[in-house]
């Protein structure tokens, strides 16, 4: 199959011009004007709309076991609704349980993904620690191309590291090349205070933010990304939801260390009254890790996506329906925490980015792909219009208008954090590996034709931090030598 889009804008992270983008064997073989309709091509008509990289989600949960049930999304519904939102891949978690050898999680994890619509890689979390995962976090890096580890730094007594494992698994990193990643929350702040509200007979949904207040998450930011400036390691903080998070990172931003930070867009247009409504399933729909904050933290989220403190924006999706949810009804500890936003994602950030003036175009591309693509490693197969380039793209129509509900999305989920909202700037087309597989509101997709992605270690800041090192080494005064003189 061969496609040619026509009569586009190409939009990168850089640039922005007027060209066709012709398509064979899944890569991008030509870009140029008034390019030729070769035989049999696919022609997608894309004149008065942007032909961008498709989006990469880098960070979903499909299939998740979790709190006791599973999440309602697997790999194939997930991807299929990222495709239908622009998204051409996602970069999901492989989550050991305690004394879960490393590679048997990774193997499940592989094989639940192999129905996969769309390109997939995974992050790996390190849930536990002994030589054996030491051992395997070597493999993973070099032999399966997994160049990034997860760290929970919240959910005590499950699958929460203690600084001592932070500390181990992040010198691993180092040695490995491979990105070390953290939810930042203060497990033991969240866990003390989780109870104070169940003393307090605070059980219903509000509890939840009430006990993940914006002071755990930027404490656990700072110390994790204090860790990783001894240890002269990249670190790159997942969801971050806070101003108090952000400033940690800017601050060292400024002091020049290698941080990244994520945001997601539900955290960006969502605010905590959610979890005050007096509906028990509307309230705990929203119920996720960290919360959902006041507006004042949205306005800094914002202005870190527009800064470049924030580099990149996720979902974290992770589905659960209303009778899961249920679980929680008495306990709100013990609600499933997840919501939905894989197809949604790239809609609502036009709509409130681009379409306010917050962000350009180009800026756009970057939080939606490149930067993904580049911090991760995967740059310019991934995040870019480049000849040689995966044919991953998204013709996007800025006058296309959709109202976002539970009843039409694709996503296997019972409920939708942005129902109702109306975006303008929506995908027409999605092209997954050079084939149409979302076309005016309808998907064509193939299960299991979505390929695993490795992802090579060592990116550049590897070696400018080896440089770093080099310069600032440890060093041994020789008093002996002074004495015998």
């Amino acid at each position: 199959m061969s496609t040619l889009i026509r009569g586009g804008t190409v939009v990168t992270s850089e640039m922005t011009y007027r060209a066709d983008v012709y398509c064979e064997d899944g890569l991008i073989k030509a870009i140029g004007k008034d390019l030729e309709v070769p035989s049999g091509a696919e022609v997608v008509d894309a004149g008065g709309q942007y032909v961008m990289p498709g989006g990469i989600d880098p960070h979903t949960h499909m299939q998740l076991p979790f709190m006791g049930t599973v999440a309602s999304e697997d790999f194939e519904t997930g991807t299929a609704a990222a495709a239908a939102g622009g998204t051409t891949q996602i970069i999901d978690f492989v989550i050991p349980d305690p004394e879960e050898p490393l590679m048997e999680a990774y193997q499940k994890w592989r094989g639940w993904a192999e129905k996969s619509v769309a390109d997939y890689s995974f992050h790996v979390a390190v849930t536990w620690w002994d030589d054996t995962v030491h051992r395997d976090m070597g493999i993973l890096a070099e032999q399966e191309g997994i160049n990034s580890f997860k760290h929970f730094m919240a959910y005590k007594n499950a699958i929460m590291v203690s600084d001592e494992m932070m500390i181990a698994s992040f010198s691993r990193c180092r040695e490995l090349g491979a990105m070390a990643t953290v939810h930042a929350e203060n497990g033991e702040m969240v866990y003390h205070l989780q109870q104070e509200m169940l003393k307090k007979g605070i059980t219903g949904p509000e509890g939840h933010p009430q006990s993940r207040p914006p002071e755990v998450e930027g404490e656990a930011a700072n110390r994790a990304i204090r860790t990783a400036q001894v240890l002269q390691t990249p670190i790159y903080v997942v969801h971050v939801s806070c101003k108090e998070s952000l400033e940690a990172i800017t601050r060292a931003r400024q002091e020049g260390q290698r941080v990244f930070g994520e945001c997601l867009a539900g955290h960006l247009l969502i605010d905590d009254s959610v979890y005050y409504n007096d509906d028990f399933e509307f309230a705990a729909a929203h119920v996720m890790s960290p919360p959902f904050r006041p507006k004042d933290h949205q306005r800094a989220l914002w202005r870190g996506l527009q800064s470049g403190n924030l580099q990149t924006t996720a979902t974290d999706h992770c589905c659960f329906c209303a009778p899961q949810k249920a679980a929680g009804r008495d306990d709100f500890t013990l609600i499933p925490n997840g919501t939905s936003g894989v197809e949604d994602r790239m809609s609502v950030l036009w709509h409130h980015g681009v379409n306010t003036g917050k962000l350009t175009i180009n800026e756009f591309v970057k939080i939606t792909s490149t930067n993904a693509a580049q911090i991760f490693n995967i740059h310019p197969r991934k995040g870019s219009i480049t000849i040689g380039a995966d044919a991953d793209i998204v013709v996007w129509d800025p006058e296309k208008t959709r109202t976002i509900s539970a009843k039409t999305h694709f996503q296997n989920v019972d409920f939708n954090i942005f129902e109702n909202m109306e975006t303008r700037g929506n995908p027409s087309h999605t092209i997954s590996q050079g084939n149409v597989v979302f076309k005016d509101g309808q998907l064509n997709v193939v299960k299991g034709a979505g390929r695993y992605i490795k992802r090579p270690t060592f990116n550049t800041h590897f070696a400018a931090l080896e440089k770093r090192r080099a310069e600032t080494a440890p060093r041994k005064v020789n008093r002996a030598a002074q004495a015998a003189e």
